[in-house]
């Protein structure tokens, strides 16, 4: 997945060299790894294990009425102003416990790591207060630690105003009190928000963004998915934002931003899918702008109810025009980007020995296929 002359990067009749968990070497096959013990996968595609740079994996409970609502006409503000959305599982996180919570994260994982995944990032934003929270982000570590993928964690505490709650009076007396907690801790990787209409105002989340600098974590932000307020503008440009999320409504003045700042468009499809939006990301002019592209399932109980990446990389192809080649360093190289990461994403020397071995002939199939995981092994730090 090193950008190139070759498509993918693809090294035909190749072969990896691995030592103590890193990749030493890469190439042609008689070129790399003399001496080392030999694995023959079988003419098999080797690609850099997927990477899910964007999900809300901790949560309880389930909206599948909300669905129902929603294929009955509701709007996803409707659902939401009516009491669903974000708001009810809320209060079903807050009523479940840390093992609840870990048993059912650990599935929707495992769901995750059937297909190759390595590495995955789980947001906060269920809780709304401090306790609720703060166990979120210890569950989403404890992930981490029960299964062979490495998770970061990212607060998302300005996600939606609690009920009975004025959303300034939120952001100060709750939501920034609880993200320094939760970096003292030791639970934090990154910074989250949702700049929306129905959630927090630009100015808002510049408030939470200005905390997140103060201690030193990156920041991220769900922006422009069912209006355009700027907020990845504001990202980009003063926070220099790993990423901007969704990007339905994103103009042109917001491609420029995210692409003097580097800062990474991460399309979310399968949000568009379940709310069946009509209007997709400007894929052309991120793509004409050269703003590097992720893509993640945005795994989440009512928008997003997907724990599968491949379908997630068919699905930014089909609904949104992405190539293959796009979609896949969108979930390998570029996911790797968007969390900041610079050991993960490519097959290289010195990166992490994270691979995934598939039984395909060539690598669009992985975005090709529908419902059908190819994945023959994956490799983890080394091991298979």
């Amino acid at each position: 997945m090193q950008p190139g002359s070759a498509a993918y990067g693809l090294v035909e009749d190749g072969a990896v060299a691995l030592r103590g968990g890193r990749i030493e070497a890469v190439g042609p096959r008689g070129t790399v790894g003399a001496g080392l013990p030999e694995r023959d996968l079988g003419g098999r595609l080797v690609t850099p294990a997927l990477i899910d740079c964007h999900t809300h994996l901790v949560f309880g409970g389930d909206r599948a009425r909300e669905f129902e609502m929603r294929l009955l006409g509701a709007s996803y503000e409707e659902v939401a102003r009516a009491g669903g959305g974000i708001v009810s599982t809320v209060r079903a996180t807050r009523a479940a416990g840390e093992a609840e919570l870990l048993a059912a994260a650990l599935r929707r994982a495992d769901a995750l790591i059937a297909e190759g995944v390595a590495t995955l990032e789980v947001k906060s934003g269920y809780g709304l207060d401090r306790d609720t929270e703060l166990r979120v982000l210890r569950v989403a570590r404890a992930v981490g630690r029960a299964r062979p993928v490495r998770v970061r964690t990212t607060f998302l505490g300005a996600h939606a105003v609690p009920d009975g709650m004025d959303a300034d009076a939120y952001i100060d007396t709750v939501c920034i009190p609880t993200l320094r907690a939760a970096a003292a801790e030791g639970l934090v990787d990154a910074v989250d928000g949702f700049c929306e209409g129905i959630a927090f105002s630009v100015s808002q989340i510049r408030r939470v963004f200005a905390a997140a600098r103060a201690l030193g974590l990156p920041v991220k932000l769900h922006a422009e998915q069912l209006s355009n307020l700027g907020g990845a503008a504001m990202a980009a440009r003063e926070f220099a934002a790993l990423s901007a999320d969704h990007l339905e409504y994103l103009d042109a003045d917001g491609i420029a931003a995210l692409a003097a700042a580097g800062t990474v468009a991460v399309m979310l499809p399968g949000a568009f899918y379940a709310l069946r939006e009509t209007q997709a990301p400007p894929i052309a002019g991120l793509r004409a702008a050269g703003v590097p592209m992720a893509v993640a399932t945005d795994c989440n109980p009512g928008t997003s109810p997907l724990t599968s990446l491949l379908l997630a990389m068919n699905m930014a192809c089909t609904c949104f025009r992405m190539t293959p080649e796009e979609a896949l360093a969108g979930a390998t190289r570029e996911a790797a980007r968007a969390l900041g990461l610079d050991d993960a994403g490519v097959i290289a020397p010195g990166r992490r020995a994270d691979l995934a071995v598939w039984d395909v002939a060539h690598p669009a199939e992985l975005s090709y296929r529908m419902g059908y995981n190819p994945l023959s092994r994956r490799i983890f730090g080394g091991e298979a």
